[in-house]
C-alpha cells in the first residue's frame, strides 16, 4: 500500500493482508541500502496473527519517493509520522541494523507512539569502515561486495540457504544493487555518525527484544550486549554462528525470538 508521510509518497508492505488500523500495529524498519523485501517472512507471520503490519521502504529507497534522510534522528521522526499517517496511535517497532537504531531513537523521541521495540543485529555504536564509506560515496561496486561479504555469516559463504536453489550472498548483492546511487552511502554515514544509542537506551521504558548474531562482523555481538545492558527491560537472544543478515540466514530463529514481542 502507499501512504503519504511528510509529503512523500511512501510504499509499505502489509504482510499479504489488507491494512486494518483497528488492529495492533507492527512496523518493520530495514537496514542500510535495503528495502521492505527483507521482511517477507516476519511481516506475513505477524499480519496473519492479529496485527496490522507496515514494512516501509524508507524515503529514497525501493518504491518510496523522496531523498534518503541524513540522520537517525530524522528517520525516527519520519517513523513517528508514518505511524500517524497510518491512522494509528502506537506501534511495536522492529528494526534491523540501521533500522534498529531508528527504532531505538523513535522510542526515545516519541515514547507515546511506541509499545515495544525489537532490535536485530544492533550495537551501541555502528562505526563504518573508512574504506566502505569511501567506496559507497564513489558508488563503487566494492561497497556492495563489502556489505554482502561482511554481512552474511559463514554458512552463506558456502551455500547454507534454507530455500533450495537460493544464493544468500548473491541475493544480498542484487538487493543492494537495486538502490539508487548515493543511497547506501547516506545510510552508512547516518549510522556512522549516530552517537546517542546508550543515552537513548537508558531513557526507554518499553520492553526491548534484541536478536544478535554470534559471528556478526558488521555489528559485533559485544556491541549489542553493551546496548542491551543500557536498556532497562531487555531480553537478548544470540544466534550461534550467525552473521549480520539474520532474516535471510536464520529466518525461523529470528521469528521465534520475536513472536512474543508485546503488540497490544
Amino acid at each position: 500500500m502507499y501512504l503519504v508521510v511528510n509529503g512523500i509518497r511512501t510504499y509499505a508492505a502489509t504482510g499479504g493482508r489488507d491494512f486494518d488500523p483497528a488492529l495492533p500495529l507492527v512496523v518493520f524498519l530495514h537496514g542500510a541500502g535495503l528495502d521492505h523485501t527483507v521482511w517477507a517472512l516476519l511481516a506475513r507471520w505477524f499480519a496473519h496473527r492479529g496485527s496490522c503490519v507496515l514494512a516501509p521502504d524508507m524515503p529514497g529507497h525501493g518504491r518510496s519517493g523522496g531523498e534518503p534522510l541524513a540522520s537517525i534522528a530524522a528517520m525516527a521522526d519520519w517513523t513517528a509520522a508514518l505511524v500517524e499517517a497510518a491512522g494509528t496511535r502506537k506501534a511495536t517497532i522492529i528494526g534491523h541494523s540501521m533500522g534498529s537504531l531508528v527504532a531505538l531513537e523513535t522510542a526515545t523521541r516519541h515514547p507515546q507512539k511506541v509499545r515495544a521495540i525489537g532490535l536485530i543485529a544492533t550495537a551501541a555504536a555502528m562505526s563504518v569502515s573508512r574504506d566502505l564509506l569511501a567506496a559507497a560515496e564513489a558508488n563503487d561496486h566494492a561497497a556492495v561486495d563489502m556489505v554482502s561479504i561482511w554481512g552474511e555469516g559463514y554458512r552463506a559463504s558456502i551455500g547454507g540457504s534454507l530455500a533450495p536453489g537460493m544464493w544468500m550472498l548473491g541475493g544480498s548483492a542484487r538487493l543492494l544493487e537495486r538502490e539508487r546511487p548515493g543511497v547506501l552511502f547516506k545510510d552508512l554515514a547516518a549510522c556512522d555518525s549516530y552517537r546517542d544509542a546508550l543515552t537513548a537506551a537508558a531513557r526507554i521504558k518499553v520492553p526491548a527484544t534484541i536478536v544478535l548474531g554470534e559471528r556478526d562482523l558488521m555489528t559485533p555481538a559485544k556491541g549489542g550486549a553493551e546496548l542491551a545492558a543500557a536498556l532497562p527491560h531487555a531480553h537478548v537472544v544470540v544466534l550461534k554462528g550467525a552473521g549480520h543478515m539474520l532474516m535471510s540466514e536464520r529466518p525461523d530463529e529470528v521469528l521465534q525470538a520475536l513472536r512474543d514481542i508485546p503488540r497490544a
